[in-house]
């Protein structure tokens, strides 16, 4: 599959202009999808957009998989090279937010693929592995243009994307989500309980074992290990939220998901988000860096 790339032609500026704005939010969906980053994501968009527009596309017969594939293709360029770039972050690294809500500055492809839960899944799979899954089981490309993205052969594609799907439903099975009605229930209780410094109120949204990870890159303070325990997270909640008293805590609807918007000082404080199981807390994620709330 050829990408159609001849630089300074300028006969498809009437088809790209009318088009790109219907494909762009695949185009960054399957970026953020791939990278867990707004940032690059947006940069990726960018790279597509010039690309595309210095394109022959009057041989491109399927415009958005073409332009899925040139933003998979520089996605998988950066995957490569931001295993390094994570293995240095200070700290837990958790996907940054991304307003998916009706006022999202940002319009993308919404399923469970971009909720945080997801995006840590799949930070586990290879990046081989990841493109796969992402390309086939989210956007339906075919895999002759997966083998392609990946250089490897169309069995192998099939293989990799097979690999990433049974991990993928093992962590389902593992961590069952609750539905998005009794998150956003639990979530207006906690913020009640937060807001009144209520720590038996916390611990009893808690699961006994529930795990406390906050984000803040070490940009800004943040505990740099999980916490774990619901006593003990309830604790420590209270102790910041007597700490860093919020302006005022909003509800949002982030990577498809309820989460919780701190606002501190006529600024964003934080970003979390929850994992539910059987009505109770298993995971609260949280993040503080301000370089990842900037776009929020």
């Amino acid at each position: 599959m050829g990408d159609g790339y001849e630089p300074g032609r300028s006969g498809q500026e009437d088809r790209l202009g009318a088009e790109w704005e219907r494909h762009r939010p695949a185009v960054f969906g399957v970026a953020y999808r791939l990278l867990g980053t707004v940032a690059d994501a947006e940069d990726v968009t960018q790279d597509v957009w010039l690309r595309a527009a210095g394109a022959d596309l009057q041989v491109v017969g399927d415009l958005r998989a073409w332009l899925v594939t040139v933003a998979a293709r520089r996605s998988y360029d950066i995957l490569k090279s931001a295993r390094f770039r994570r293995e240095t972050y200070v700290g837990p690294w958790l996907p940054e937010p991304l307003l998916t809500g009706p006022d999202a500055s940002q319009p993308v492809l919404v399923d469970e693929s971009v909720s945080s839960a997801m995006l840590l899944v799949m930070e586990e799979l290879s990046p081989p592995e990841r493109v796969s899954f992402v390309l086939h089981d989210v956007f339906g490309l075919e895999f002759g243009r997966i083998a392609e993205v990946l250089d490897v052969s169309v069995p192998g594609a099939r293989q990799l994307a097979s690999r990433a799907r049974r991990r993928v439903a093992e962590a389902k099975l593992s961590t069952p989500q609750a539905s998005k009605a009794e998150r956003e229930r639990v979530l207006t209780v906690f913020r009640a309980a937060y807001e009144a410094g209520d720590l038996a109120g916390l611990v009893r949204l808690l699961h006994p074992d529930a795990v406390y990870v906050t984000d803040g890159g070490g940009k800004v303070l943040a505990a740099r290990k999980l916490i774990h325990g619901g006593g003990r997270v309830a604790e420590v909640m209270v102790r910041s939220g007597r700490q860093w008293r919020p302006d005022r805590i909003d509800f949002a609807e982030v990577g498809g998901e309820p989460a919780l918007v701190f606002h501190r000082q006529g600024r964003i404080h934080s970003v979390d988000t929850v994992q539910i199981t059987d009505g109770l807390i298993t995971v609260y994620r949280r993040v503080l860096n301000p370089d990842k709330l900037a776009r929020v």
